[in-house]
């Protein structure tokens, strides 16, 4: 599938998350160092990782319980350098929790 802008990318995915059940965040983007312009973008369901330091172990006023399950769902995408589109380069619907 193509895209003239992230911004499209941005809207399937979260369109297609939110017909599915969850949440998205922005994971990571990735731009080349030449032109300083996008060249991946990582996009992954809002359970995915680890919270580094349990809040019920930290020494906290508030504790929050566990959000995060370490999903795997994402997806990627990757600009065409001739074209200037860009394209979903991964796809991961597995997700790892209910």
């Amino acid at each position: 599938m193509k895209f003239d802008t992230l911004q499209q990318g941005k809207s399937f995915y979260e369109n297609y998350a939110r017909v599915s059940g969850f949440d998205t965040h922005l994971y990571l983007t990735k731009k080349r160092k030449s032109d300083g312009k996008v060249c991946l973008k990582y996009y992954v369901c809002n359970k995915e990782g680890f919270r580094e330091t349990p809040r019920f172990l930290a020494d906290c006023k508030k504790k929050r319980p566990i959000t995060r399950m370490g999903c795997k769902a994402r997806i990627t995408l990757k600009l065409i350098n001739d074209q200037d589109n860009y394209v979903i380069f991964s796809f991961d619907e597995g997700h790892t929790h209910p």
